[in-house]
């Protein structure tokens, strides 16, 4: 999704120089403070049984749930995606309980305003049953769509069918403290985000697929977004120095779209279609290859399209994890919640994760995240270490019985035995694949 700050309706025209733009991404990408506060993304896709084929239009989703208002009574506001896949983005929580128990009360509110015209929320990570297909005009989506169909269908499929929790914590801070504090620090805890990522990517694998070559996914949601723009998909290559790492990438990274005019405050489809690159490179642009000067909007634009599988974006925003069925989009939240908001898990966490580090070989460890899950045994290990670990913090720290509850039947169901969502069911699940294939 291109989630924009909401400064961007009202930035002035400021041009950038390359060394201007870097230092904003490095300072811009990691706000530090102290830890604590969770926020939550929810996506998914919205399903008419009576008519599987049929995409709900946005106008009538927003319909049906207006009367309980935007923001929802527990703060989360609703968006619509570019293939009609509605999402909640969560309040900023002081504490997990705070943000999932007013979260759950507005998904209860929308799953039931939705139920009362036969619609609902399907908790998997891809839809594999309808086409990709744009159910929106607005520029910005159609130039990314554009963008993506240069290179074949993965990337429309995962604009318009796919869906995940996205789990958002502060960077951290920028001093150094006592040994019971060192994993509240920014580059700590961009590091092992990155370090636990492949394990929860394997554990909350929900986007089963078989491609035409045999090849098996268990995170196929994945599995399409790293077969699209690599520029842009890849985690950053991990340094002592997460800022530099992370201004280094956005500017190599390929610019997805460019806005026919700055002042778009007025009337965005105003100006004609934007402008779709080829090749064009954050930094070529601003050191004048691009078809005018680069502005703070166009810098903001770029590194709102850009989507590793953790993202910092003045905090952490884990988007590794596909969409769980049911209630269960809780236990991805309590986890890493625990796993880097507590020294003592995030040590374990850490210890858990030892042996999956291969710095010269990262995208390897991504890859075979989502293609094996837990049927992968060093991934399976670490993954109950890492698990474990979070019912430990969970406990200790006095986290509801239902959120505890729903931890340890994930951990029973799936992580004991090595097993993922993903392997419910694979006969019916592979019965029901026909969006794309990567061969």
């Amino acid at each position: 999704m291109i989630r924009e700050a909401a400064v961007n309706d009202t930035t002035p025209a400021i041009l950038l120089n390359e060394a201007t733009a870097s230092a904003y991404v490095a300072a811009a990408g990691f706000r530090v403070g102290p830890v604590g506060r969770v926020g939550v993304e929810l996506e998914y896709c919205v399903r008419d049984p009576r008519r599987p084929l049929h995409r709900p239009a946005p106008e009538r989703l927003l319909g049906l749930l207006a009367q309980l208002g935007n923001p929802l009574p527990g703060g989360s506001a609703v968006t619509i995606e570019p293939g009609g896949q509605l999402e909640l983005s969560s309040s900023v929580g002081a504490s997990l309980t705070e943000c999932t128990n007013a979260l759950a009360g507005d998904l209860a509110l929308v799953r039931a305003a939705l139920a009362e015209h036969g619609l609902y929320l399907d908790g998997t990570g891809l839809d594999t049953v309808r086409r990709p297909r744009l159910v929106t005009n607005h520029p910005r989506y159609v130039a990314l769509a554009e963008y993506h169909d240069r290179s074949g269908t993965r990337g429309r499929t995962v604009m318009t069918n796919s869906a995940s929790i996205q789990v958002c914590l502060d960077s951290g801070t920028d001093e150094n403290g006592s040994e019971a504090d060192e994993w509240s620090h920014f580059a700590r805890r961009w590091w092992l985000a990155d370090a636990i990522g492949p394990v929860l990517m394997a554990a909350f694998a929900n986007s089963p697929h078989v491609t035409r070559a045999g090849r098996r996914w268990a995170s196929y949601r994945q599995g399409l977004r790293f077969g699209t723009d690599a520029s842009r998909t890849r985690a950053p290559r991990r340094t002592a120095d997460p800022r530099t790492a992370w201004a280094r990438y956005a500017l190599a990274a390929k610019v997805a779209m460019v806005a026919p005019a700055e002042d778009e405050s007025v009337d965005e489809h105003a100006n004609g279609p934007w402008l779709v690159p080829n090749g064009l490179t954050m930094r070529d642009w601003l050191r004048g290859h691009g078809p005018r000067p680069v502005t703070l909007s166009d810098l903001e634009r770029h590194l709102g399209t850009l989507v590793p599988p953790v993202r910092p974006r003045g905090y952490l925003e884990l988007r590794m994890m596909d969409q769980q069925a049911g209630d269960d989009w809780i236990v991805p939240v309590a986890v890493v919640t625990s796993l880097l908001d507590d020294p003592e898990g995030a040590q374990a966490a850490a210890d858990a994760t030892e042996h999956l580090r291969s710095p010269l070989r990262r995208h390897r460890d991504w890859l075979g995240a989502a293609r094996d899950g837990l049927s992968d045994p060093a991934l399976a290990a670490a993954a109950l270490a890492c698990f474990t670990a979070a019912e430990s913090v969970l406990a200790r720290r006095g986290a509801p019985l239902p959120m505890r509850d729903a931890v340890a039947e994930f951990v029973d169901r799936y992580v004991l035995r090595g097993r993922c969502p993903a392997d419910d069911a694979p006969q019916q699940r592979e019965r029901r694949m026909g969006v794309v294939s990567t061969g």
